[in-house]
């Protein structure tokens, strides 16, 4: 597995798509938060907090996480080196989860800038200091959880098509249903059923950036990444 994450990490930063990701992931962020003047912007809002940047950052990175595992074995697939790659003494499931981290890694290193904005905040309090850390802190961990959830999502979604933009759009679409898709329908059917909200992520989300970790979310979280992990083994095995 260690392997198939060094080589997935390696071909993110060889070429300028790593970097473009974590840029882009960045400027967009910082933009929407410091300068546009809007409901979002920091300056406007008039509280040292950044709920802000936790509104927007599960939809950005439902495009974002996409736009980067669309590649995964949709390109391998499509290039024929997914059966060089089964020939190795590695199992399937190994390969999956090389690929799988080493998504989650970059991910992960586009996020880590935005620690921050936790000094900014910090400075910007008034008395200085005062601010929600606790709620920021588990903002975060939603965060990364949610990262997990989508990664699994867009690996399984480019095992589905060898066309990366069809693999693109597929995933676009899943982690938007999960994550509000469920909200959705029980705003249009006028359902008032916290059952099936339950059954969407941004529910799940919003529950732990209130800063309390429920076993609940974090197993829903955990089971969601791994339904799809299995999901895109039972693909390849097909293949």
């Amino acid at each position: 597995m260690l392997a198939i994450l060094k080589k997935e990490i390696n071909s993110f930063f060889s070429t300028s798509v790593g970097f473009m990701v974590i840029a882009f992931f960045l400027l967009l962020n910082g933009l929407l938060l410091w300068f546009i003047p809007g409901e979002f912007n920091i300056f406007d809002n008039g509280f040292a907090d950044l709920s802000s940047f936790f509104i927007i950052a599960p939809w950005v990175l439902l495009f974002l996480i996409p736009a980067i595992t669309m590649r995964s074995f949709s390109e391998e697939q499509k290039m024929g080196t997914f059966e060089l790659l089964i020939t190795k003494p590695i199992s399937l499931r190994n390969i999956v989860l090389g690929k799988f981290f080493g998504a989650v890694i970059l991910i992960c290193l586009a996020i880590a800038p935005t620690l921050l904005y936790i000094i900014t905040i910090a400075k910007l309090g008034n008395p200085m200091g005062n601010w929600d850390i606790g709620s920021a802190i588990g903002s975060y961990v939603g965060l990364l959880f949610l990262i997990l959830a989508y990664t699994s999502i867009g690996i399984f979604s480019s095992t589905v098509s060898k066309n990366q933009i069809v693999a693109f759009i597929i995933a676009v679409f899943l982690c938007l249903f999960i994550y509000y898709g469920f909200n959705i329908l029980t705003s249009l059917f006028n359902i008032s059923s916290i059952e099936i909200n339950n059954l969407g992520m941004k529910t799940h989300f919003d529950s732990v950036a209130r800063g309390v970790l429920d076993t609940r979310d974090i197993l829903y979280f955990l089971s969601v990444s791994t339904l799809f992990l299995i999901f895109t083994n039972i693909n390849l095995r097909k293949g």
